[in-house]
């Protein structure tokens, strides 16, 4: 069953970092290309990353790649910082730049291409959120527009038919995107205090948070798996396997 589009694709080169918005991409055995493959390692908790939740100014950091999506090497990682410069990974006022206003000791990791461990995303694969959704979620809060990226879905859905929360029946179902693509539905995204931080200014409300929790249970969007690896495209078909 034809369920919607792809309305956006948004990839996380630097963990915790703003997003790019990609028109194709590929769907690795772990998810987007490079999703999450760099991050800053908080080295005053051991084993742990930095992000937004310790940093909530990670948030004004834009990464993105630049070149061709290559399996045995990623394309070089842009940086843009909330001042407008524009550095590359691994640049060295950056990360002290990072360690200053974190007020924490970091390091730098780097996953390759073709394989970012589950603990880099944290949950899942991937996480989809619909458009039907966030709109009666900004109903719900009623505050103002929302920007669905404080949710850092990989997948944006353009619905066919508006039905908010639809995707609370998806669960224990596949889900093919394009022509290649195959993922299960596994389970709600349960939300945290990341969701408060507006990804353009930093700032945080945490009414958004509470309303999450009131009237969702704290859910908001799903988590999915991948089945079959291969492209996807904005404006792709998503069917719903029966």
């Amino acid at each position: 069953m034809l369920i919607g589009h792809i309305k956006e694709i948004v990839r996380h080169p630097v963990k915790s970092f703003y997003g790019e918005s990609v028109q194709e991409t590929k769907i690795m055995e772990y998810g987007l290309y490079g999703d999450r493959s760099h991050a800053f390692l908080d080295e005053t908790r051991k084993g742990k990353f930095l992000t937004i939740t310790q940093f909530p100014e990670m948030a004004r950091y834009k990464a993105r790649f630049v070149g061709e999506e290559l399996e045995d090497q990623y394309p070089k990682v842009e940086i843009i910082t909330p001042e407008g410069k524009i550095v590359e990974w691994g640049d060295e006022e950056l990360t002290q730049e990072i360690k200053n206003q974190s007020g924490r000791k970091v390091s730098l990791i780097t996953y390759p291409p073709t394989h970012v461990p589950l603990g880099a995303i944290e949950e899942e694969h991937i996480q989809l959120v619909t458009d039907a959704s966030v709109k009666r979620l900004e109903e719900m809060w009623g505050k103002s527009a929302i920007d669905y990226r404080r949710f850092r879905p990989n997948i944006l859905i353009d619905l066919e038919e508006k039905i908010p929360f639809i995707e609370d029946t998806w669960f224990g179902k596949r889900m093919r995107i394009g022509k290649e693509v195959e993922i299960e539905l596994i389970r709600h995204c349960e939300r945290c205090m990341i969701i408060t931080v507006h990804p353009e200014s930093g700032e945080r409300d945490r009414s958004l948070l509470k309303t999450v929790a009131k009237q969702r249970d704290n859910h908001f969007g799903v988590y999915a798996s991948v089945i079959k690896t291969g492209k996807i495209h904005v404006g792709d078909e998503i069917v719903l396997q029966e």
